[in-house]
């Protein structure tokens, strides 16, 4: 259950989260369902304590609209509950106002501090620079892609304008992000990305020398089980099906450029596949010879020796072009955004192979 509305101004910081009081949540009937508001709200902000919980409640920053016969929960008001024990049924709305003092500021980049790549009616390109987090998540709240962008375009002409994003990439990678400008064309979007109707190709710096020019590698990707990162993937024969095409576009010394073609779209993909044909990428702190290095980084605990070995202080993936279709106009749309400035510089210094 998500406790934000879907289409929130992330420009602005959070001001209070709303939930509904449903029985399936607590798997049992409609009208078997009573349930204090303090534990109901400890089930869903299972990171707060009940106590923590019972004194938002008495300080009033807690309201519940709560239906009867003649109004049902959509239009029943809502009041200020102080009694953490006061019961809720199946309909009842409850709303947990943040206090001002802990809210977050969405950002503190300017609304026009934006690199935009291509525009039109339908949808946006931009050039997301490397450390920065697509999306508000885990320790990246602020100063995020998506709240940059709301900050510009949340209103035109009075209106809200309900932009969402149409894929996301890791915090460190670098380059082009679509985004859809109507919500009723941002699912049209998404689907030429699930059908494999979008090229996608990105830049990468990899250790090693590849032994071909270009090639195709052809390994199913699966959850790595045996790793201590959730998020890890590993090549496995019982994995989903992906394909990377590559091709090298400069020879450098203990390393090279190269070319990634995406043909399936599996959770790091370019990394897991170039890591698996013995090239990972430059500063790839999670595919490249110790995964304790990302664990290191995450408690952000990383050693002079670890930044050392890896040379750029991200991984060096950059994504370059992303060719789709515009979903009214059915335009076919190439959208190329340059190597990163971090990427080229680090490449420039180093030899000719």
């Amino acid at each position: 259950m998500s406790l934000f509305p879907k289409d929130r101004d992330l420009s602005k910081p959070l001001e209070h989260v709303e939930l509904v009081v449903r029985a399936s949540d607590f798997r049992c009937a409609v009208e078997e369902l009573e349930l204090r508001l303090d534990a109901f709200l400890a089930h869903h902000l299972d990171w707060r304590s009940r106590s923590s919980i019972q004194q938002l409640i008495r300080d009033e920053h807690v309201l519940v609209s709560a239906p009867g016969p003649e109004q049902p929960s959509v239009d029943a008001p809502f009041s200020i509950e102080r009694r953490p024990g006061r019961y809720l049924r199946h309909g009842a709305r409850v709303r947990v106002v943040i206090p001002e003092a802990a809210r977050l500021a969405a950002t503190t980049s300017e609304p026009g501090d934006l690199a935009i790549l291509y525009e039109d009616d339908e949808v946006l390109a931009v050039d997301k620079p490397p450390m920065m987090a697509v999306h508000p998540s885990g320790r990246y709240l602020t100063g995020t892609l998506i709240q940059r962008v709301h900050a510009r375009y949340r209103t035109r002409e009075g209106e809200r304008v309900p932009i969402r994003l149409c894929h996301r990439l890791d915090r460190e990678t670098s380059g082009i992000v679509l985004l859809a400008k109507d919500p009723q064309l941002h699912p049209l979007v998404m689907a030429q990305f699930e059908g494999r109707e979008v090229e996608k190709e990105y830049l990468a710096i990899v250790r090693g020398q590849p032994a071909r020019d270009e090639g195709m590698i052809d390994l199913p990707l699966g959850s790595a089980r045996a790793s201590a990162v959730m998020i890890k993937m590993t090549v496995r024969e019982d994995g989903m099906e992906s394909q990377t095409g590559y091709r090298v576009l400069e020879r450098r010394r203990e390393c090279a450029l190269v070319l990634c073609r995406l043909h399936t779209g599996r959770q790091h993909q370019i990394r897991v596949h170039m890591a698996a044909i013995g090239h990972p990428l430059v500063g790839d702190k999670l595919y490249g010879d110790d995964e304790s290095v990302f664990l290191r980084e995450l408690k952000g605990e990383l050693t002079d020796a670890d930044r050392a070995s890896l040379d750029l202080q991200r991984h060096a993936l950059h994504a370059h072009r992303l060719v789709f279709t515009t979903p009214r106009t059915k335009q076919r749309i190439e959208v190329v955004s340059p190597l990163a400035d971090d990427m080229r510089e680090w490449l420039e210094q180093r030899s000719p192979a």
